[in-house]
């Protein structure tokens, strides 16, 4: 009943880097996931490895114009994106995080939903590369990397969703009591592991890389 991925080709393998933008990762930042930013550490240790191995990096950034024209409802989901405090393309919070920023021969996607692939051209550069697997890491662990994966998944690529460096935030009481941001991560993943994706940890994907 789960997807299982027993090997990887480098060649063939993406890591997508999920929204680790300063809104989301910077302590203070308006949407700031402290898993994300605790995740920090490991986030940096798997670029390096996939760097070396010749894994693609591509980023994911989530970035509306000023306007508002693209936002859609989000403007009334998210307060902030409404009063363009949060996610507001060529402000500083909608830029990648410093400690993991781009380098060359990176490819960065922006995007204004939770997925990834919706009107991107992230399929286009995926095919056009011949991936096939996809890794997952970043931020947020039911939103932005569940939708991604999912889109992923429904255009046949077969998806390692990375437990140990994806990340959320508390979630408040709207009437069915507060979610903890761990409690929440953990659901997704039983979810994640069960529907969509091969969950594993980031040593394991790296494992499958180097075998």
């Amino acid at each position: 009943m789960a997807l299982k991925i027993e090997s990887l080709d480098p060649d063939h393998t993406a890591l997508l880097l999920i929204d680790l933008q300063n809104d989301f990762v910077e302590p203070g930042g308006p949407l700031h996931a402290s898993m994300a930013y605790d995740n920090l550490p490991k986030i940096k240790e798997l670029i390096a490895f996939c760097r070396e191995k010749g894994v693609q990096l591509i980023y994911s950034r989530h970035a509306h114009d000023n306007d508002g024209s693209d936002m859609g409802l989000f403007q009334e989901i998210y307060p902030g994106l409404g009063q363009r405090q949060a996610l507001i393309q060529g402000q500083r919070g909608a830029e990648i995080f410093a400690e993991v920023a781009p380098q060359e021969g990176d490819i960065i996607v922006r995007k204004q939903r939770y997925s990834a692939f919706f009107q991107t051209n992230l399929d286009l550069i995926l095919r056009s590369k011949g991936i096939t697997s996809l890794a997952i890491a970043g931020a947020t662990s039911e939103d932005c990397c569940l939708a991604t994966a999912r889109d992923a998944m429904y255009r046949g690529y077969r998806v390692a969703f990375l437990e140990d460096v994806i990340g959320t935030y508390d979630y408040p009481d709207i009437g069915y009591g507060a979610i903890k941001a761990e409690d929440l991560h953990r659901m997704i993943l039983t979810i994640v592991g069960v529907t969509t994706a091969h969950v594993m940890k980031a040593d394991a994907f790296k494992a499958l890389l180097a075998a």
